[in-house]
């Protein structure tokens, strides 16, 4: 035969019917190891590379496709020269080119150690895909079974240049990918203490774990991807309803982020990635009636969030109103029967357990920002009483937890309220803090006297603080480090209010 198509192959499927639609176009076949055996097993007419070298593979595998004979007939142009040399050397004309790599990302998911992950690291076969998609102008490259329909929709010699094109930047797309797994595992390999917080080079590397119907709105595309080495919402287990859209991701996100970060038996409901209640009790049906009461009208198709288990009593109570999804650690099978009544709604069982370091990626024109995810907790051992009365914080643990957590979850400018631990009062997303706080305090009403009052950032005049008077707030809990903070302190003092500072900043934008 004059044409040839090299196989080398993983996964098996769909194999036979693609060699046999090569061989009823004329097309040869060449095949390694595994493949070569597969389809000698099936009757099918097949050389094997080795008989096309005479070299057999050496190092246990890892060298077996390497060599020039291979090379030459993948990567020869149209040209007098190249076909001259491709003879010389008693190359075959390679046409089609069908490989797809060692399954390092299966190993990778199950935790494969090192040793094996790097057995596992394909060589040969990303060096024939890149050399095929190179020449794609003469070979057509194949690297996922999802692909041969296409490939036999048409004899070879009619693809078009466009659709070889197509087919070699889906090649190299799937060797930067691969690529970029591998990449990750060393990454890990080396620990967060041999990182750098901003390498020169960042690899983000994604599957698509399903279309979403649209993104923000109808008009824009949007789609899931998912991260090999990260679990979240594409290991979660959706007990009922639709699949999340894009909307209920981001905002889901943030439930779930928020109730991590809170004890046991805590409860979030969000609405616009924007916290609208939260609460802190001794059992997840009074959390739930806290951060339900905390603003019964935002949570209406809205999105909560609860660190435990889901009973039957606790189902009833999440059925009276509206909500898009429902995220728990778990359902018993009677909450699951209640909640089936709610057919649209969307029920997601996943840990809540924040992972020691991740990143935050964020698209600007012209590229993209990345910075380590925010993790927020009251630096009890640095908290430093500035004015007012001297106080216990451990009187005040519960809403303090509760209150700095929440903040730093609520657009910049923030100011959340807490009492008794409820947020019953959360201003976000100003573009001055005097105003955050004053929505904050009219919605906490006379829920503010007693409560904590937290603030994302410092103060940067006195009015923060004396709007706080006004409502008898019991504890300010904010950052610090204004070059006027004498002016909060004096206001502080004035209205004998504690005034906690942090020295960590929460902005989040």
């Amino acid at each position: 035969m004059d044409q040839w198509a090299l196989l080398s192959v993983s996964d098996k499927t769909g194999l036979l019917e693609l060699a046999q639609g090569f061989l009823s176009q004329g097309i040869g076949l060449l095949a390694s190891g595994g493949t070569f055996q597969f389809l000698a097993d099936k009757g099918v007419a097949v050389t094997s590379l080795e008989d096309l070298t005479g070299f057999t593979e050496i190092l246990g595998g890892r060298v077996k496709t390497l060599h020039p004979r291979i090379y030459a007939g993948i990567l020869s142009r149209e040209t007098p020269g190249d076909i001259a040399d491709r003879k010389t050397v008693q190359a075959p004309e390679i046409v089609a080119v069908v490989v797809n790599l060692y399954p390092f990302e299966k190993f990778q998911k199950e935790g494969a150690d090192p040793a094996v992950l790097i057995e596992k690291i394909d060589i040969g076969g990303v060096a024939l895909i890149r050399a095929a998609a190179k020449n794609f102008d003469r070979v057509a490259v194949v690297v996922d079974p999802s692909q041969y329909g296409r490939v036999l929709r048409q004899p070879l010699r009619d693809v078009t240049v466009s659709e070889r094109r197509t087919w070699a930047y889906e090649a190299f797309t799937q060797v930067a990918y691969y690529d970029a797994l591998i990449s990750e595992s060393f990454a890990q390999w080396e620990g967060p203490e041999h990182q750098s917080d901003s390498p020169d080079v960042y690899v983000l590397a994604g599957r698509k774990s399903g279309a979403l119907r649209y993104g923000e709105n109808p008009h824009q595309a949007a789609a899931f991807y998912s991260q090999a080495l990260q679990t979240g919402f594409q290991t979660a287990t959706l007990h009922q309803g639709k699949a999340l859209s894009y909307n209920n991701l981001a905002d889901a996100d943030t439930a779930w982020r928020l109730a991590s970060t809170l004890p046991d038996l805590s409860v979030v409901a969000v609405k616009h990635q924007t916290p609208c209640g939260a609460g802190v009790g001794t059992s997840l049906g009074e959390s739930y009636e806290k951060a339900y009461q905390a603003d019964p009208v935002s949570i209406f198709g809205g999105i909560v969030a609860l660190k435990g288990t889901v009973d039957g009593a606790l189902a009833h109570r999440l059925t009276e109103i509206f909500l898009e999804v429902v995220i728990a650690e778990g359902f018993t099978p009677e909450a699951l029967a209640v909640l089936q009544a709610k057919k649209n709604l969307r029920v997601l069982a996943m840990a809540f357990a924040l992972p020691e370091h991740s990143d935050e990626v964020r698209t600007v024109t012209g590229g993209f920002l990345v910075q380590r995810r925010d993790r927020i907790s009251v630096p009890w051992q640095s908290l430093r009483q500035v004015a007012g009365p001297a106080v216990n914080v451990e009187d005040y643990r519960q809403d303090l937890t509760l209150a700095w957590a929440a903040v730093g979850f609520v657009k910049s400018n923030a100011i959340v309220v807490v009492n008794g631990g409820q947020t019953v009062g959360i201003g976000g997303g100003q573009t001055n803090r005097i105003d955050a706080a004053r929505q904050a305090l009219a919605q906490a009403g006379d829920r503010a006297r007693g409560a904590v009052m937290a603030s994302d950032a410092f103060f940067p005049f006195g009015d923060v603080m004396a709007e706080a008077s006004l409502h008898h707030v019991g504890l300010v809990i904010e950052p610090g480090g204004s070059v006027r903070d004498n002016e909060s302190i004096e206001m502080a003092n004035l209205h004998g209010i504690p005034l906690l500072f942090t020295g960590e900043r929460h902005f989040r934008h």
